[in-house]
């Protein structure tokens, strides 16, 4: 999302998508601040960036005036016009139920009067949940989170009273992503992209204003729209390569018909889905289908509530809407009726009565993923070794919208079940083909001859591909070659060849036990190697968790 936000363009066309992705940026992708700072404008930013991308520090340097804690447009000089954004963090996921309750009573409850507090007993507990005692206190957390954000914004604004500024500025209000609960943000679920947006515009403004003041409008708009916007409200030039369309201002474009979500490798777990909503129906594609929304992820198995959750499906205790965020596998498409069914929980996608309008919705999702160029269903290793000296944005510009196209079919076929069109792909003579028909095996009921091609992708040349063959023989018990073969690409050149390995034998759980000192010996190695990429951290991660998981049968 941010490096959507701070571009214009969609992260899987720039290759960003994958959290802590180290993907370089072509030189003439700016920050759009940058565009604002040309133009005589101060920018600050506090202090949160997270943009995915290499070289970090410098297209901060290059997009911000100032961006630390402490930024803020007082830092300006005289009357200079600013542009300032402000990252709140207080209802972030560590705050909203990561956290220990200790800190968070430290941290955000103790900083709120009692009155202000909610009442468990009066959570609002969605259907995606199981009514606990353990759900309603974080759900009423949440809530006090917010709360304090909400005296946050409101301190905010009277320092633009305070400074004169109030009647002469814009206000933007917005989060990055759903809520940071289970089943909230990383899914493509409304839980998870749908955001509040809210524009303050005062009287003098007030005439660049959609709707009047305390009214609200259904046109639909996406993070990629904001960086135009922001340049059409101050009429400066946008960019061509933003794919955004500005939605206010001068420069304003036709309201879209659809936005798009995309999820992809967040931490140590990895998927592939992505999402089309109109202002009514929501269609999701499930391209990893062997693996439940609800992965095991390090960070998030913090919080109390996801370790409540992952016990009662584990217990078989999760029923009815809440068993399904933890199901495997996943439909390969997922459709609602946001209006009906507001939490979306009752998939429609077999219904008669929908077949037109999701024929239609996947059509329209297949062409925004070819005409984007979605680069998402390359692995990261396999990306790596294609890019050469481009950057992938670049890489999608010159020759890869054929292949790309041929890929993305790929996946979907995957995801389509039908076993013979996905024993084809393990023939082509592309490794990103061959990995999605990996995958596809992965979900099916697997007879002798997908065994046997499975057999021969552990010979493959591509890594992944050996990898996801390797997982797939481990899974249904042809455990101890296939171990090995796992345990030795741990030693692989690249440590995001070394993250797909580890990733696969934490999954296999128990079975991993065999090749615990191999797990403990990355574990030390990516202690070790923090500082050399993000992605480390993530290996550690998942070493981590396979020996936690090990340890406990012991």
């Amino acid at each position: 999302a941010r490096s959507t936000l701070i571009t214009g363009c969609y992260a899987t066309s720039l290759g960003t998508q994958r959290l802590r992705s180290t993907f370089a940026l072509p030189g003439r992708i700016k920050g759009f601040p940058e565009f604002l700072r040309n133009a005589g404008w101060f920018t600050s930013n506090n202090v949160k960036t997270d943009y995915n991308i290499a070289n970090e520090a410098e297209f901060i340097t290059a997009t911000w005036d100032r961006n630390s804690a402490q930024a803020h447009w007082r830092q300006r000089e005289g009357g200079q016009p600013f542009f300032s954004v402000f990252n709140l963090m207080t209802t972030h996921q560590s705050r909203a139920n990561v956290w220990s309750w200790e800190e968070f009573e430290k941290e955000i409850g103790g900083r709120l009067r009692p009155e202000l507090r909610h009442d468990p007993a009066n959570a609002p507990v969605w259907p995606f949940y199981p009514d606990t005692p353990t759900v309603r206190r974080t759900i009423a957390r949440y809530y006090d989170c917010i709360t304090l954000m909400d005296q946050q914004v409101g301190a905010l604004l009277r320092q633009l009273d305070e400074d004169g500024l109030a009647d002469d500025t814009i206000v933007f209000f917005y989060s990055d992503h759903g809520m940071g609960m289970p089943r909230g943000k990383r899914l493509l679920h409304d839980s998870g992209l749908h955001v509040p947006l809210m524009i303050r515009f005062p009287e003098k403004w007030s005439h660049l204003a959609p709707a009047k003041a305390g009214e609200t409008t259904d046109r639909l708009v996406s993070f990629v729209d904001f960086a135009p916007t922001v340049l059409s409200l101050l009429e400066l030039e946008i960019p061509d390569y933003m794919q955004g369309l500005a939605f206010l201002g001068p420069r304003q474009r036709p309201a879209r018909q659809f936005v798009y979500g995309a999820r992809d490798r967040v931490d140590e777990a990895f998927d592939v889905a992505r999402s089309i909503r109109d202002g009514r129906y929501l269609l999701i594609r499930n391209y990893q289908r062997h693996l439940p929304w609800m992965q095991p992820e390090r960070y998030s198995d913090n919080a109390e509530m996801r370790r409540e959750l992952k016990q009662l499906a584990a217990a078989k205790q999760l029923n009815g809407d809440a068993a399904v965020y933890a199901a495997a596998p996943r439909p390969a498409i997922e459709f609602y009726d946001t209006q009906n069914d507001p939490h979306q929980v009752h998939n429609l996608a077999d219904d008669p009565a929908h077949a037109q309008r999701i024929r239609r919705m996947s059509n329209a999702l297949a062409r925004w993923q070819r005409e984007s160029i979605d680069l998402g269903f390359f692995t990261e290793p396999d990306l790596l070794a294609r890019l050469g000296s481009r950057t992938p944005w670049e890489f999608g510009e010159q020759d890869v919208e054929q292949l790309s196209d041929r890929v993305q079919r790929a996946g979907a076929t995957a995801a389509g079940g039908n076993a013979a069109a996905v024993m084809r792909l393990l023939e082509d003579g592309d490794p990103a083909v061959r990995y999605w028909g990996v995958i596809g095996l992965r979900t099916s009921a697997l007879d002798e001859s997908a065994k046997n091609a499975l057999r021969r992708a552990v010979g493959d040349d591509s890594a992944v591909v050996r990898i996801e063959a390797a997982a797939a023989l481990a899974y249904i018990g042809e455990t101890e070659k296939n171990l090995s073969l796992l345990a030795r690409e741990l030693r692989a050149p690249t440590v995001e060849v070394r993250l797909h390995a580890m990733r696969a034998i934490e999954l296999l759980g128990l079975k991993a036990a065999p090749v615990r000192d191999e797990i403990a010996r990355i574990q030390a190695e990516a202690i070790r190697r923090l500082d050399e990429h993000p992605c480390w951290l993530f290996v550690q991660f998942s070493a981590e968790a396979a020996l936690e998981n090990l340890a406990s049968a012991r």
